[in-house]
């Protein structure tokens, strides 16, 4: 049985070895798609003053499931491209790396829900302003770390962006109160669609030189 494993492991990671220019080349137009789906839902939170626990987290649930349905479209389309199974086995690895961390953001954000008020999220006495999104981001980087290891590089130091970030941000609005509607939605915006939509722009252009070097 340990042998079977140590086989499919092995098998696993020649195979992410191997497709790792595929991997790459396949990431670019995810995190343009995410970070184009972030930067609009920023702006559209912020102009429709969303502005309560409830409706901040509904909101962005809702944009979650919008950027993991088209990631998995695009997934799925780059599959069929090279005529290859969509849940294979180096699939269901990065699969089980970034689990943990998004199941624990997303049990945060359910007893939230739950048990939070309805005033407005952005009240300087409701300390949701300033670690949920932030919560969410940092866990969304341990997700990315954690997946890095099966696939390039750069999602490790992708992952470290937003773990570093999000703490940082978290000290300075712990030392000098930082509040106010803007600043929950321009967390959302700017590490979930900035950060994407750069590092998406980031592996098109390289990967353009390369296929011309």
């Amino acid at each position: 049985m340990e042998s079977n494993w140590a086989a499919e492991h092995l098998q696993v990671i020649r195979t992410l070895m191997e497709r790792a220019a595929l991997y790459r080349r396949a990431l670019a137009p995810i995190m343009i798609f995410n970070g184009v789906v972030g930067l609009a839902a920023a702006t559209l939170g912020w102009g429709m003053q969303i502005g309560s626990p409830r409706g901040f987290i509904l909101f962005w649930a809702g944009v979650g499931v919008v950027a993991v349905t088209g990631s998995f479209l695009l997934v799925r389309r780059q599959a069929l491209k090279e005529s290859e199974p969509f849940w294979s086995p180096p699939t269901r690895r990065v699969t089980q790396a970034l689990l943990p961390p998004l199941v624990a953001g997303l049990l945060i954000s359910a007893v939230l829900f739950l048990r939070c008020g309805s005033g407005p999220l952005y009240a300087v006495s409701n300390p949701a302003l300033l670690w949920l999104p932030l919560s969410w981001v940092v866990l969304y980087g341990c997700a990315f770390h954690a997946a890095g290891f099966f696939m390039p590089r750069g999602m490790r130091l992708f992952g470290w962006a937003f773990i570093i970030g999000g703490c940082a941000i978290f000290a300075a609005g712990a030392a000098y109160g930082v509040t106010g509607l803007g600043c929950a939605h321009g967390i959302m915006g700017f590490f979930f669609g900035g950060l994407h939509l750069a590092y998406g722009v980031y592996l098109y252009l390289t990967e353009h030189r390369g296929n011309h070097a």
